[in-house]
């Protein structure tokens, strides 16, 4: 006789990061990872492949008839189900993608009870952080400015910031999670300011979001390494993560124009536009 199957395993829990590029999110990763029962990870293609299969099972494929809402959302989920099947020591999975915040609908279709962490800094900081990347390649060209070499800051900074551009699209993607209706109970908003100023604060109001029991991180030696990515866009250090856990002061590399510009969107920061009591850390 077969041999009795072994005693099936908790459903796994899945949860997502979004938000701001340079805004913490590769750092809450490897946090998180100092954890035994989690996964996390930078940016996956995860997202980008179910836009693909929502395209595909669309009326853009004359075929389309024959699908139902109810085996598209049974693929979507599967996706995500299948795509972290080899991390079977993982009890919670955190899934990596600027995308997510503009999908809140999307995730609570497929997963009610998911959790959405959004890294937010200062707008003109990340600018600055995306900028002081550049400079620190003169002699090679990134991805994220379709390798155009004659660029200069404010042609960059235009770039970024276009709706579409790498910036200007998970602003308004996080802005659009805020203030959804979907942002009640699943969205919480995670400061860069707090989590490099006060760690364990800032760790402690995550686990508490996610319903987690607490587990005790080592802020002070912290490993993660993207070099690969990071190198294959023209970007070495996109992904880089300090083993100590720690505010850096620093002046804006920016000219004055550009950083006053970008220096009051913090929209977060109002407690008058929180309509949805997001919590904010």
């Amino acid at each position: 006789m077969p041999a009795a199957h072994d005693a099936a395993k908790p459903a796994r829990t899945f949860h997502f990061i979004s938000g701001l590029p340079r805004s913490g999110s590769t750092l809450l990763a490897a946090i998180l990872n100092q954890n035994p029962r989690f996964r996390a990870g930078m940016t996956s293609p995860l997202a980008d492949i179910m836009g693909v299969v929502i395209a595909e099972a669309s009326s853009k494929n004359d075929f389309s008839f024959d699908v139902s809402d109810e085996q598209r959302a049974a693929m979507l989920r599967g996706l995500v189900e299948n795509f972290y099947a080899g991390q079977a020591d993982a009890g919670v999975v955190f899934d990596t993608s600027r995308l997510w915040c503009s999908r809140m609908p999307l995730l609570d279709a497929l997963f009610p009870g998911a959790k959405v962490i959004a890294c937010v800094r200062q707008l003109s900081w990340v600018l600055d952080s995306m900028e002081r990347l550049v400079r620190k390649q003169p002699v090679n060209v990134s991805k994220v400015f379709r390798f155009d070499t004659n660029t200069t800051v404010y042609s960059r900074v235009e770039a970024l910031t276009d709706p579409r551009g790498m910036v200007g699209f998970a602003f308004q993607a996080t802005k659009d999670a805020f203030y959804g209706q979907y942002a009640p109970g699943h969205l919480l908003l995670l400061t860069y300011e707090s989590l490099v100023r006060n760690p364990s604060a800032a760790m402690r109001a995550v686990y508490q979001f996610i319903g987690e029991p607490w587990f005790e991180h080592d802020f002070d030696n912290l490993a993660f390494s993207a070099d690969e990515f990071d190198a294959r866009v023209g970007m070495p250090g996109l992904h880089s993560v300090r083993p100590k856990v720690e505010p850096i002061e620093r002046t804006s590399i920016l000219p004055r124009e550009i950083f006053a510009r970008f220096v009051n969107e913090s929209f977060w920061m109002d407690p008058k536009n929180n309509v949805s009591q997001v919590p904010i850390v």
